[in-house]
């Protein structure tokens, strides 16, 4: 599933192609046929990201929600559009410029496991339910530590747990709780205040570089594969990262094999000898 960073940068993209433009609007599955139709031909007022979920705002129309989930793609083109191949749940495409010459964008959704036109109270309280994302400029930190220092739960469990924490997703809840030494079974209520402010001001600087490179990479300078004189890792996620998708590979740290087992549904992956509790 794609993580925060991903879809604020989707986000972004969006802006910079249809932001101030009348777009044509289609859902040639047909799974969206009745909302496409209203929001074809309007401009594009706004893009807002909120942890997984994309919101394109249409003025009074309301707001294109989306979210990826487990198999949706969101994927631009430039030039006149081709006809849709497969199952794309909505096109969006831009229409000619006259003689500005401004090219032609368009971006096919699909697979998504939500695609809905939502009113503006709608989409409030989808925001009102998700926890602070440390993307989002005015989020506050201090509502997550509020959950998380009352809770029982693991600390890797409460990081994937996007009413606590949203965009979070399972490379950063392993490469951030790696990077400051964190047991992930370790209970939230067990965290000293200075180790969630360690966590989420490095969330903040992490997640920011992944939206600008469009990719995760963790590791600190004197871990990249420059540096240590290593093969750089190759993996389809891509990036450089200290132990996630690295089981039974010797940490880059201490050499000790880096463990895995499923937590919150997902594969956890952590260090032993680094992430003592």
């Amino acid at each position: 599933m794609p993580e925060g960073h991903t879809i604020h940068r989707l986000a972004r993209d969006c802006a910079d192609r249809f932001a101030g433009r009348p777009l044509d609007a289609a859902s040639p599955q047909g799974k969206f046929a009745d909302g496409s139709a209203l929001v074809h031909g309007a401009e594009l007022t706004a893009t807002e990201a909120h942890g997984k979920h994309l919101f394109l705002g249409f003025g009074p129309l309301g707001w294109v929600h989306v979210h990826l989930g487990l198999y949706g793609t969101f994927r631009f083109g430039e030039g006149t559009p081709p006809p849709p191949v497969g199952q794309v749940r909505l096109r969006l495409a831009t229409r000619p410029a006259g003689l500005s010459g401004e090219p032609l964008h368009y971006a096919d959704l699909r697979g998504p496991t939500r695609c809905e036109l939502l009113a503006e109270p709608e989409k409030r309280a989808i925001d009102d339910r998700l926890g602070p994302d440390p993307l989002r400029p005015a989020s506050d930190p201090e509502a997550a530590w509020a959950r998380v220092s009352r809770s029982r739960t693991s600390v890797a469990a409460l990081l994937m747990d996007q009413k606590v924490v949203s965009g979070v997703g399972n490379v950063y809840r392993a490469e951030v709780l790696f990077r400051h030494g964190i047991d992930p079974y370790r209970p939230g209520r067990e965290l000293q205040r200075s180790e969630w402010d360690a966590i989420w001001s490095d969330l903040v600087a992490l997640m920011n570089e992944g939206v600008r490179n469009n990719r995760i990479d963790t590791v600190r300078a004197e871990h990249t594969p420059e540096a240590m004189g290593r093969a750089p890792r190759v993996d389809d996620h891509g990036g450089e990262v200290y132990v996630y998708r690295r089981a039974g590979q010797p940490c880059l740290i201490c050499g000790s094999p880096v463990s895995s087992a499923e937590l919150a549904a997902r594969n956890l992956f952590w260090c032993p000898g680094c992430q003592r509790r």
